[in-house]
């Protein structure tokens, strides 16, 4: 079965180009393109996609409070960000906001598939370069997250996009044992997902 998608940005060249660069791609089958966040929750409403990729700058409503509302009134639906804009702030509020994937728009058209078919398999992608940045550019605070060490130690794992397995196998527990310490974080930071887990950790500077 293919992966629906919808598509949101604000130009009209970039929109069509992705509509065009991704109905190439086997197994996406582009369903919808909005010229803003509003269109882009309207579309999301009426087709029910797997996934919305959407860009952060738009008219009316930007991709954030789309990110948002999306996840909020269609939680099925994934969402993926695509966008010139990788700074620290927009990073960290799209991921907040619920998204997925965050990717740059220099990313090929290989990159952006693959984004998508993680998104809706419920893994987080974030473009290594933006991942890098915001490590190296993250102050190091002292904060009192009521995480317990072996807890931290697991979200700075996670932030380095370790499986379960590979964060197993590093600490030498098993499995069973690290997603009992993935609960517990999650429900002391009040995370949903590992992309909020990731921005979590940069915030904290765990990564």
């Amino acid at each position: 079965m293919s992966l629906r998608v919808v598509v949101a940005d604000d130009q009209t060249v970039v929109r069509d180009g992705l509509v065009t660069l991704l109905k190439l791609l086997p197994g996406i089958d582009v369903i919808g393109a909005a010229a803003d966040g509003l269109e882009a929750v309207r579309l999301v409403g009426e087709h029910d996609p797997d996934v919305l990729l959407v860009d952060l700058r738009m008219p009316t409503m930007d991709g954030v409070e789309a990110t948002r509302r999306v996840r909020a009134d269609h939680p099925r639906t994934e969402v993926v960000v695509l966008t010139t804009y990788s700074d620290d702030d927009s990073v960290l509020s799209a991921l907040r906001a619920g998204a997925r994937g965050f990717l740059t728009k220099d990313a090929d058209a290989e990159s952006i598939g693959r984004a998508l078919q993680a998104a809706a398999a419920g893994q987080s992608i974030v473009d290594a370069d933006v991942q890098r940045r915001l490590i190296e550019g993250t102050p190091k605070p002292v904060v009192d997250t009521g995480l317990t060490p072996r807890e931290t130690e697991v979200l700075r794992l996670i932030a380095e996009g370790l499986s379960n397995t590979e964060i197993a196998r590093h600490l030498v527990v098993s499995e069973a044992t690290v997603k009992t310490h993935i609960n517990h974080l999650f429900a002391k930071a009040h995370l949903r997902d590992r992309a909020q887990a990731v921005a979590y950790a940069y915030r904290l500077g765990l990564a």
